[in-house]
């Protein structure tokens, strides 16, 4: 681990550092000024540990808080991460589990209102504005995050169903330890997540470019080194005013590069004609970095 975390670039670890720190405030605030004082169960892994929370002090008549049940839930996904995914992106996952779990600790547990309803719905924006941030700085919360990269791994499959499952059973657990209305609750909160969390997070929407050139060379050069995106090109396309032959280029970016491919094509070429098309959908190979 030592020689893993020597080899990351310094200001990419205080990127990722200062976006885990983000992430893991509004958790807890969502957590403990929300959720847990409105009875409402947040979806994930965090859910999860609220659950076997709520089931320690039903059958113990002892209270384990939330950090630690969030903690624990995590350690063998996160061993799972080391061995199966990638040693840098658990090292950024350590991080972000630990600094989730010390917020939710130090935070006080404060009741704003008993409204559920209310709760349900601030809640679930505060925690999807987290959960949208950390995934667009390229950082993940673990939990289920981990099960589902480890399978997109293995088979290349989107798994969202897993997802599903996993948030449908925590809803119906609510149902039962809170009564049927709380289960409506959690189901509101996470619908409200997880609006803010695509709302905020851009990563995965696809977005396809068309550029009209004279420079195809310099500007493929440019995506391929700063954005690492392919291009294809398209030789000898006549104007059909002008008459003048240019060549065309195709990519296909994340809205998340957007920025960065506008300022590649101001300093690259900025007389060619660009069309871009949102929210496109890509068949085939398409990499994404999950580090």
């Amino acid at each position: 681990m030592i020689n893993v975390i020597k080899n990351l670039s310094i200001e990419k670890l205080m990127y990722k550092l200062s976006a885990s720190v983000v992430y893991a405030l509004l958790s807890a605030v969502a957590l403990n000024l929300f959720f847990q004082p409105g009875h409402v169960y947040s979806s994930g892994i965090t859910g999860l540990a609220q659950i076997f929370t709520t089931l320690s002090y039903k059958l113990l008549d002892h209270d384990i808080p939330v950090s630690v049940t969030l903690y624990l839930l995590n350690l063998p996904l996160l061993v799972l991460a080391w061995l199966k995914i990638g040693k840098r992106f658990t090292i950024y996952t350590v991080i972000t589990v630990t600094l989730s779990s010390i917020f939710i600790h130090i935070i006080p547990e404060f009741t704003m209102t008993p409204d559920p309803i209310i709760n349900a719905i601030f809640g679930g924006a505060v925690m999807g504005a987290g959960i949208g941030y950390a995934l667009r700085s390229g950082i993940s919360s673990g939990g289920t995050d981990i099960v589902s990269l480890y399978i997109r791994k293995k088979t290349g499959r989107q798994v969202g169903n897993i997802s599903l499952l996993f948030n449908g059973v925590i809803v119906l657990i609510a149902g039962v330890l809170f009564g049927w209305q709380y289960m409506f609750y959690s189901l509101l909160t996470i619908f409200v997540s997880s609006r803010v969390t695509d709302a905020i997070y851009t990563k995965q929407r696809k977005m396809q470019a068309t550029i009209i050139t004279k420079h195809p060379v310099e500007i493929t050069q440019a995506l391929h080194q700063k954005l690492h995106r392919g291009v294809t090109v398209v030789n000898s396309a006549e104007g059909g005013y002008t008459k003048v032959t240019m060549t065309i280029l195709i990519t296909i970016i994340t809205q998340a590069e957007y920025q960065e491919f506008k300022y590649i094509m101001k300093e690259v070429d900025p007389t060619a004609f660009v069309s871009v098309a949102e929210n496109v959908k890509v068949l085939g190979r398409f990499i994404e970095d999950d580090n």
